[in-house]
């Protein structure tokens, strides 16, 4: 196909796609004259994993750029390449950046401690993930956050978030397996993980104020 019904098909603007090909995201068309280019379905498919990567998940055009080289790294296995993506979809990921916030020479006593806490779930929870990946120090940051605005008993229900958050990942797992064909699975998984934190996130607060709803409906706060 052409470069305008590529466009056409992804509702992706000629100009942008022409940028994607420039920023190394997108593979170039195959030339077919010295002026025109051919697309293919794989151009497309491509198109739309870019397109849910901005949108969905608010990754920079860098992140991207890292995220599609190890979903295309040759000869790694399945997991080890969804492992390098996600890791790449972590919130603070990048050369220095681990998601937790750390003073420079200054040892953090809550940062600390929340490592600690995030170390003895992994082990608690029998997960096979690194205790220093970028997830776990982003939740490291996360509880050492909350300890310090004085909601360190949130630390009590990480059990409960990690159970939730293993049925998520299972019923991923699952449905993609079952869906998805090999060729497509790591970009459908990196679609997905985008896409759903996303609806998983939305589906969280609608349950919070159905909770709430049931819970403080009849309470007033004070004048």
């Amino acid at each position: 196909m052409r470069i305008g019904e590529l466009s056409r098909r992804t509702g992706v603007p000629v100009p942008t796609i022409k940028y994607y090909v420039r920023e190394g995201l997108l593979p170039a068309g195959e030339l077919t004259s010295p002026n025109q280019a051919s697309y293919g379905v794989a151009h497309e498919r491509r198109l739309r994993l870019i397109r849910a990567l901005l949108d969905v998940g608010g990754l920079s055009v860098a992140a991207i750029r890292e995220v599609l080289s190890a979903v295309d790294a040759p000869g790694e296995s399945v997991h080890k390449v969804l492992g390098a993506a996600a890791d790449r979809m972590v919130p603070g990921y990048g050369p220095g950046g681990t998601g937790a916030d750390e003073s420079e020479g200054e040892p953090d006593a809550e940062l600390e401690a929340a490592r600690e806490d995030v170390r003895e779930l992994i082990a608690r929870r029998g997960w096979d993930v690194d205790d220093r990946c970028p997830a776990a120090e982003a939740l490291a940051g996360a509880v050492a956050a909350l300890d310090r605005v004085g909601q360190s008993g949130y630390a009590e229900v990480l059990d409960a978030f990690a159970e939730a958050a293993e049925k998520v990942a299972q019923a991923d797992i699952a449905y993609v397996k079952r869906r998805v064909a090999l060729d497509d699975l790591v970009e459908s998984v990196v679609i997905g993980t985008v896409v759903g934190d996303a609806m998983f996130a939305a589906l969280r607060r609608l349950a919070h104020v159905d909770a709430s709803a049931r819970e403080f409906a009849h309470i007033r706060t004070h004048d």
